[in-house]
């Protein structure tokens, strides 16, 4: 059976790079997926308006853009694609930022482990390639080893690195865990680990390459740092039984997976 693929670009204030972006995804994939979707996240640039001039354009038939009435935040904007590849019945969604920092080029050999039902999640590691020769700020490299360790330690897991944006999932795995009650900032990527951990879901790695140029950057990295460090401790009280978490408790409903 042929895999139905949703190309997943967030995108906010992109309209320096959203276009080279787009036209980075390879030819292949741009024929062979079953629609490219850009999630305009209330820009206050141009992104909205040269993404439209794209479709008009026809040279992508595939690709279709959404625009929040307001900003969802980073995982609210996610939200909103992965409820699509729901209700679209669609098979894989991959997520390539807009600012072109996480090689499209690369999506044909990303895609193909959760295409084959190798694994639920395919995460791009940074870490596991060079990523300070690729121009990794020291001091987020840094931050991302000192991290890492401690969610290792804390979910009992040994993957490299947990902040790399490049992802790609089984649709069905968002069927099997509460991703619309996790948080709507930047710390959504961390919750949805923590879920596919405790719901037995199969993580996967591969190394990419990192590019770091003059993109513009929004995520604050000491907020978001506390948020991660706060998010992973708090479940791991939670888990034990130590401490109850209300986040956690609210994201599963109430029910504990790793009990059913």
């Amino acid at each position: 059976m042929t895999k139905r693929v949703l190309i997943y670009v967030p995108a906010y204030n992109a309209a320096t790079t959203i276009q080279k972006t787009l036209g980075r995804i390879p030819e292949s994939i741009r024929a062979s997926a079953s629609e490219i979707l850009v999630v305009n996240n209330a820009s206050t640039d141009e992104t909205g308006a040269i993404v439209d001039s794209m479709q008009k354009a026809g040279s992508m038939p595939n690709l279709r853009l959404i625009t929040n009435p307001k900003n969802l935040g980073y995982g609210g904007s996610q939200k909103v694609a992965y409820q699509r590849a729901i209700d679209e019945k669609y098979d894989v969604v991959a997520m390539v930022h807009a600012d072109g920092q996480y090689a499209p080029e690369i999506l044909p050999k990303m895609l193909e482990p959760v295409v084959r039902g190798e694994t639920d999640l395919l995460f791009g590691s940074r870490i596991a390639g060079n990523p300070l020769k690729g121009g990794m700020p020291l001091i987020r490299y840094l931050g991302n080893r000192v991290l890492t360790t401690f969610q290792n330690i804390f979910l009992g897991l040994s993957i490299s690195e947990y902040h790399s944006g490049y992802r790609i999932y089984s649709v069905d795995a968002f069927r099997k865990i509460p991703f619309q009650n996790l948080a709507n900032d930047y710390h959504f990527d961390t919750e949805i680990l923590i879920c596919f951990q405790a719901y037995g879901l199969r993580i996967k790695e591969m190394p990419i390459p990192t590019h770091y140029g003059d993109e513009p950057n929004f995520v604050n990295i000491w907020k978001y740092g506390l948020d991660v460090l706060i998010t992973t401790a708090s479940y791991f009280l939670h888990r034990i039984g130590l401490r109850e978490s209300s986040n956690w408790k609210r994201i599963f409903n109430g029910k504990n997976p790793w009990q059913v």
